[in-house]
């Protein structure tokens, strides 16, 4: 047995106000091709410092051992 059932909900946008017929409540289709075009960034490459132990950090009795 399967089931089928239409999705679409009518509601108005909750970020233009217009009345839309979408499978889930939020930004209508054009309201939201708005937002990826307004908030899409693009990468960058970040230089991190090596890392340098703390002074007051020492090395345990075993990496000091001589064999």
């Amino acid at each position: 047995m399967s089931f089928t059932y239409d999705r679409a909900v009518e509601f108005d946008c909750p970020r233009c106000h217009e009345h839309v017929t979408e499978d889930y409540f939020g930004p209508c289709g054009d309201c939201r091709q708005a937002l990826r075009a307004s908030l899409t960034r693009i990468g960058r490459q970040v230089e991190v410092a090596e890392y340098e132990p703390k002074v007051n950090v020492t090395p345990n009795a075993v990496a000091l051992r001589d064999d």
